[in-house]
């Protein structure tokens, strides 16, 4: 097994780097390269995939939730998730965005006043998506959450992902346009990037990507092209969303599996990191606040 790095420096130009964590985040977003973000969902998460050199670190709401004991979908309390977040920025330092899924909540006050929390624990960028519900909605939340980052001094990267394609609100052939539509309203609201979740196709990432001022989020998806070729196309930022955690429940169910079944202890030896390197992976106590 691979030996875990300790302490990587972030990757990219150490300019951005020395760049207060807001500034650095959006300047992420504009290098030659897209943002590649491999999603974390605790402390532990997230210290593992800074130690590998990440530049960034952005939480995703499906893991966030699974690993406090919620299903997905706007159902992780409030207080719990802020909790999530400050753990994870004491263990990190690097920018950290947030998924904060439709903001829980339809009211946009309340939305700003989720927003001012998660800044509080240390966020300099959110995602937000609009599901199902009006464009006109999110708009106001979107509002509401630049306006609530404001008022703390931080200038929040607010990512939105729109559902035209996860959810097909529109026919094939008119979903490329009916996201652009809702970009330009997004935009328009205080919005800077725009993730159509779901989109793989090349020529319509590239279409995306061409229509409007929002810089362009894809995720790790079945048939998405590799980044050099996203890069080409026009997209500034990638991430793994789910995915990752996904992944390791597979693999944790099947040794659990495979060591309830038969009692062997060989195969969780034989794929295990050490447990010095793991544990030393974790800051002291007196490193809080890295």
């Amino acid at each position: 097994m691979d030996t875990l790095k300790m302490d990587a420096p972030p990757m990219g130009d150490p300019e951005i780097a020395a760049l207060p964590m807001d500034a650095r985040f959006r300047a992420l977003h504009r290098q030659p390269r897209p943002l590649v973000l491999t999603n974390a969902w605790d402390a532990g998460s997230a210290r593992l995939v800074a130690s590998q050199g990440a530049a960034a670190i952005a939480t995703t709401s499906a893991g966030v939730a699974w690993s406090l004991g919620y299903r997905d979908g706007d159902l992780l309390p409030l207080d719990e998730h802020v909790a999530c977040v400050r753990r994870i920025r004491r263990v990190i330092d690097v920018p950290l965005s947030v998924d904060i899924e439709s903001g829980y909540s339809d009211d946009p006050a309340a939305v700003g006043a989720a927003v001012a929390r998660f800044v509080d624990a240390g966020a300099v960028g959110i995602n937000l998506q609009d599901g199902s519900a009006p464009p006109a909605l999110l708009c106001r939340k979107i509002a509401a959450a630049r306006a609530a980052a404001l008022g703390a001094g931080v200038d929040l990267y607010i990512n939105i992902r729109c559902d035209v394609f996860a959810r097909q609100l529109a026919p094939a052939g008119a979903r490329v346009g009916e996201t652009l539509q809702r970009a330009r309203l997004y935009r328009e609201a205080g919005a800077d990037g725009l993730f159509p979740l779901a989109v793989t196709d090349p020529a319509e990432i590239a279409a995306l990507a061409a229509g409007t001022d929002l810089l362009l989020n894809v995720i790790a998806w079945p048939g998405l092209p590799p980044v050099a070729q996203l890069a080409a196309l026009g997209v500034r930022r990638v991430s793994t969303g789910s995915w990752l955690p996904q992944a390791m429940w597979a693999h944790a169910a099947r040794l659990a599996r495979e060591f309830g079944t038969h009692g062997g202890s060989q195969a969780l030896v034989d794929e295990a990191e050490a447990y010095g390197t793991v544990n030393a992976l974790l800051p002291a106590p007196d490193q809080a606040g890295l």
